[in-house]
């Protein structure tokens, strides 16, 4: 369906036709239907679906024909900084010429800049639930006169443990019947049902399979390598495929540590995006890699949750998620807006039980690509660091200190390799990344 097809206002209209957007995705056109009409939804969408548009249209529908204070607040609520920077960010594009005031609320931060906004007044309000609650209970947010909710990410908040948050800040709202509310969540599992219907005035239930989105527009491969090789098989990987940017995903956040480090040692710009760092830190890393001024990000599920980049050529699963769902979050943040993707999973004997689970929940059999011996690159890291061992060893002496058996012993814990491929050839050294 063409977004003129739809009975918006005119002035939206233009703000969608100035983004280039005609056509809308298979969520925007099945949310749109209810939603324009005044509908709750409870919507099940993946990441990279355009679900983002989709409530952002409606609000501002709403917004433009009955005159923003008239349709009082909309909420938008987030269960990160980074999600509720990157909602603003498209809503400002569509306000470029609309005159709404829109304001966004998150932790880690001074209140000044943003009770100012407040003060001011704001039409939309985005935010996360700790914040919004400090600012309610400090007298600065009036709750009372949102007429329009929006809950994003609704999987990812009750996985945060947010949910009484979010019960608090709903017990302050208007009652369902006179206000319009919006539920996006991953899954609508058992729990993300019965908060809907909890939150929700009659919704009609919007789910769109996570199949549709794996098999559309991204290319899916698996190599099957040793946990000790898999940092040879990714260099090598890096070194054939030369993406122009990669987003790298480890199951855990020392693994994602060590493994931007390794990267680094090799020649390959990289950094490091994992849920305990500071906000405003992942904010910088996020907007630096988004702004192309590294290429390589690793991270975590829980630092990437909602991470929308632009053009991302391709993603890869160092460690195979452990939650199959994840699989879909993961591969979903490439081959968007039509684009051609790719994601690239290496399947170990640490997580590769997880294959057949995952095949079963995309409904399709990955394909299986061969890890030739050309394709294991040394990781000039790993070498240094047994060179420098080894050096360290000869100014101590042979009979002081730990043997080279340790050393070798703690190399393979790492679960970084450095020697041979499955074949047995010896690894030749990387040429300098460029």
């Amino acid at each position: 369906m063409r977004f003129d097809e739809l009975s918006l206002d005119p002035r939206l209209l233009r703000a969608i036709a100035d983004r280039g957007y005609t056509e809308t995705t298979d969520v925007q056109t099945r949310t749109l239907a209810e939603t324009l009409a005044g509908r709750d939804a409870a919507v099940q969408s993946q990441t990279g679906t355009g679900k983002t548009a989709a409530f952002l249209v409606t609000i501002f529908d709403r917004l433009l024909r009955d005159g923003s204070r008239k349709s009082g607040k909309t909420l938008i609520i987030t269960p990160t900084r980074e999600l509720a920077v990157q909602i603003e960010g498209e809503a400002d594009l569509l306000n470029r010429r609309l005159g709404l005031t829109i304001g966004c609320f998150y932790g880690g931060v001074g209140y000044e800049q943003q009770e100012a906004v407040l003060r001011k007044g704001a039409d939309i309000l985005i935010g996360t639930p700790g914040r919004l609650l400090d600012l309610e209970e400090k007298g600065t947010l009036r709750l009372g006169d949102v007429r329009i909710l929006v809950i994003d990410e609704a999987d990812r908040l009750f996985d945060m443990g947010f949910l009484p948050d979010i019960k608090r800040i709903v017990r302050k709202l208007p009652p369902a019947g006179r206000r319009q509310s919006l539920f996006f969540s991953a899954t609508l599992n058992r729990l993300a049902r019965r908060t809907a219907v909890e939150f929700l005035n009659d919704p009609v239930f919007i789910e769109l399979t996570p199949e549709r989105i794996t098999v559309e527009a991204i290319s899916q491969e698996l190599y099957r390598v040793g946990s000790h090789l898999k940092a040879n098989l990714l260099l090598g990987l890096i070194k054939a495929e030369a993406p122009k940017n990669a987003l790298i995903f480890t199951n855990t956040r020392h693994a994602a540590e060590r493994l931007a480090k390794k990267l680094e040692k090799n020649g390959y710009r990289g950094r490091f995006l994992t849920g305990d760092l500071p906000q405003n830190k992942r904010l910088r890393i996020i907007d630096d890699f988004s702004a192309g001024r590294f290429p390589f990000l690793v991270a975590t599920d829980v630092a990437a949750r909602g991470l929308h980049i632009e053009g991302l050529e391709m993603v890869v699963n160092y460690d195979l998620p452990e939650d199959i769902e994840s699989y879909v979050h993961r591969i979903g943040r490439t081959g968007r807006a039509g684009k051609e993707g790719k994601a690239v999973s290496l399947a170990c004997e640490k997580y590769g039980d997880k294959l057949s689970e995952i095949e079963a929940y995309i409904g399709m059999r990955i394909p299986i690509k061969t890890a030739t011996p050309d394709l294991f690159v040394s990781d000039r890291g790993f070498e240094a660091e047994l060179k420098a061992r080894e050096e360290r060893k000869r100014s101590r002496g042979f009979g002081r200190g730990r043997g080279f058996s340790g050393d070798r012993r703690s190399a393979r814990k790492d679960d970084f390799g450095s020697g041979r491929g499955p074949s047995g050839p010896e690894l030749r050294p990387a040429p300098a990344a460029k």
